[in-house]
């Protein structure tokens, strides 16, 4: 069967890195980067926070074969910002919105409860 193996999908191979850089040579501060065992999940939420952000230009990803368990994200900004801190500012705002999120939801709960 041509599906990787289970564990495949969720252990890094030794020396292989999460996250690499590409800068992007025929577009002006445009940047790829390379993100290992993730999917539409990751790539989506992430482009959708990027877009929010006014010193981006462009924010997409692709999965370049089904069968790779892995995205690549593109991001253009303006000048006066690079994608590197585009793509680490939509990180930051991602994590607070989620532990928003969890906190408000685990409130909830223990509402209900008692």
């Amino acid at each position: 069967m041509n599906a990787p193996e289970q564990h495949e999908l969720f252990c890094l191979p030794e020396g292989v890195k999460k996250v690499t850089v590409e800068a992007d040579t025929k577009v002006t501060n445009a940047a790829n980067f390379h993100v290992q065992l993730e999917d539409h999940t990751l790539g989506n939420i992430i482009r959708m926070q990027l877009l929010r952000d006014p010193k981006v230009v462009f924010a997409g990803y692709k999965i370049p074969h089904p069968l790779e368990n892995r995205l690549i994200v593109k991001v253009q900004t303006t000048e006066d910002s690079s994608p590197v801190d585009a793509m680490a500012g939509a990180i930051r705002d991602l994590h607070k919105e989620l532990v928003s999120i969890s906190e408000k939801f685990k409130r909830e709960v223990f509402a209900r409860r008692g």
